[in-house]
C-alpha cells in the first residue's frame, strides 16, 4: 500500500463559524483571522495505492461554480485536485474508487466538471462510494445545510451510473474500513486505513484541525453540536489507546498528528506530513 497526500488549494471561512461558541480570543491563537475575521483552510485529500485500486478520499470543492459563489470562498494556492494527482504519477482515469465522505461542497465539489453545458463525473472508471442515509439527506436538504449541498456537484454521479454506497462495519478493501459520525451531518463517513499495522484515521469534519480537539471546540455548521461533542470523546479516548494517527482534512499546515492523555483530555503529541510519518 502507497500513500499520499492530495493537496486540492486553499479557501476561507468566517471564523466564528468554524468554531462555533468558542470567543474569538481563544481560537484566533490557533487560526489567525483576516481583517474580514475570516481564516485559510486547506481542503486537503487522500490517494491510497492498494493492489491494482487506486482509491481517492474526497475531492475538494472543485472549480465549476459561478464566480459570485467563489467570492464567498475566496478559493486560492497553486494546488489543484489534478494537479496533484499528476505529481504522483497518476491521472483521473486511473482511479478505481472516490470516497465521498459527505457531500457538502468542499468535500465533493471536484467529483464533477462541467463540460460545455454538461455536468459529468471526472474519474470515468472510478466506483463513487458514498453512505445511503447520507445520499438521502443531502438529496432533500434541510434548511440549515441546503447551501452546502449543491445537487449539481452528486447528481451527475448517480445519473452515470457510478454511485454505490457502503456503510459503517463495511470494509472497502481488507484495509479501509468506516464509522459513521452524525453530529457535523447525517452518517458522515470516517475512513480507517491500516497501514503497516497502525491506522491512519481521514477525519473529515469530525476534527477539521488539531484545533478542533478539545471537546466544546464544536463547528457553527455542525447541526447537532451536543452529539459531536459525544462523538469526539468516544473516538478521541479509542484513537488515543490504539496509538492511531490523524489526517486532517482542513488544517492549513498540518497534515498528521499523533496523541496522547493530559490533564485536559486527549491533545495533540507530534505533528508530522503523511511523507514522514510513511
Amino acid at each position: 500500500m502507497n500513500l499520499y497526500t492530495i493537496d486540492t488549494g486553499f479557501f476561507k471561512l468566517d471564523g466564528g463559524a468554524m468554531f462555533g461558541v468558542v470567543p474569538k480570543v481563544l481560537w484566533q491563537k490557533h487560526q489567525p483571522p483576516d481583517e474580514k475575521n475570516y481564516c485559510r483552510w486547506a481542503m486537503r485529500c487522500l490517494l491510497i495505492e492498494e493492489g491494482n485500486r487506486l482509491i481517492l478520499i474526497d475531492t475538494g470543492l472543485g472549480n465549476k461554480q459561478s464566480e459570485k459563489f467563489f467570492s464567498f470562498f475566496q478559493p486560492h494556492g497553486e494546488d489543484s485536485l489534478i494537479g496533484s494527482i499528476k505529481k504522483h504519477g497518476f491521472c483521473p482515469a486511473d482511479v478505481t474508487d472516490v470516497v465521498l465522505t459527505h457531500l457538502h461542497f468542499d468535500h465533493c465539489g471536484g467529483a464533477v466538471y462541467r463540460q460545455g453545458e454538461h455536468l459529468r463525473p471526472l474519474f470515468t472508471n472510478a466506483t463513487y462510494w458514498s453512505n445511503e442515509g447520507h445520499w438521502d439527506w443531502a438529496s432533500d436538504p434541510n434548511a440549515r445545510e441546503k447551501a452546502s449541498f449543491l445537487k449539481e456537484n452528486f447528481y451527475p454521479i448517480k445519473e452515470s451510473g457510478q454511485l454505490k454506497f457502503i456503510n459503517q462495519g463495511e470494509k472497502l478493501t481488507d484495509n479501509i474500513s468506516f464509522i459513521e459520525a452524525n453530529g457535523h451531518t447525517e452518517k458522515m463517513l470516517i475512513p480507517h486505513i491500516n497501514y503497516k499495522g497502525k491506522t491512519l484515521v481521514f477525519m473529515a469534519d469530525l476534527l477539521p484541525s488539531p484545533s478542533h480537539m478539545p471537546l466544546p471546540w464544536v463547528m457553527g455548521y455542525d447541526i447537532r453540536p451536543l452529539v459531536t461533542v459525544k462523538e469526539k470523546e468516544g473516538f478521541l479516548t479509542n484513537a488515543v489507546n490504539n496509538d492511531y494517527v490523524l489526517f486532517f482534512e482542513h488544517d492549513p499546515t498540518i497534515e498528521c498528528c499523533s496523541l496522547k492523555m493530559t490533564d485536559k483530555g486527549v491533545r495533540p503529541d507530534q505533528f508530522f506530513s503523511l511523507n514522514e510519518w510513511i
